[in-house]
């Protein structure tokens, strides 16, 4: 992505080699690129607000962030559709010199916080999302949603092994045996 085009790239000149120095930035746009690849994402063109608190430090530029953004999927259960709300806070600082222990640096002035937002909203999206707690899923044998159709008898399960037995019929009569 170009830096120009960027919307995660904050100018932080002022704050650079002053330590104590802080200022407060909000940042809303446009995702660019979807977020996630499981069974919820946060789509492209998806709205993003952050709220930035950027503290200069002698090692670098202190980086803490709130995110809040909306992520869209299918229930594991059931497939509806959902919308899952997503809040996140991160905390990042970045090193003045790429020589230190550090996973994100200053350059030209500026932080680029794509990576750490994008590793802050994956990481929170849930794995296994549900539409509502205790979503009963579908049946599994007509493939219907279970909250639609209501509660019902499971059919019983035949070995398919012994399905061959299921028509035959004994007959039984206990008094009389042939000789």
């Amino acid at each position: 992505m170009p830096a120009a085009a960027n919307p995660y790239r904050v100018n932080v000149r002022d704050l650079v080699h002053r330590p104590g120095e802080m200022r407060e930035r909000s940042l809303s746009f446009a995702v660019p690129e979807q977020l996630g690849a499981g069974a919820v994402i946060v789509r492209e063109g998806e709205k993003l607000d952050l709220e930035l608190r950027l503290e200069g430090l002698h090692e670098g530029v202190l980086v803490s962030g709130d995110i809040q953004t909306v992520a869209h999927g299918e229930c594991v259960r059931c497939l509806d559709p959902i919308e899952h709300a997503v809040e996140v806070t991160f905390q990042e600082l970045f090193a003045y010199s790429p020589d230190e222990a550090f996973d994100h640096t200053v350059h030209d002035d500026h932080v680029d916080c794509e990576p750490v937002v994008r590793d802050a909203v994956v990481l929170s999206l849930p794995f296994q999302p549900v539409c509502r707690e205790g979503c009963p899923g579908l049946d599994p044998e007509t493939g219907e949603r279970l909250a639609d159709v209501g509660p019902r008898e499971p059919s019983a399960v035949v070995d398919p092994r012994w399905a061959a037995l299921e028509g035959f019929q004994a007959a039984h009569d206990d008094d009389n045996h042939p000789a």
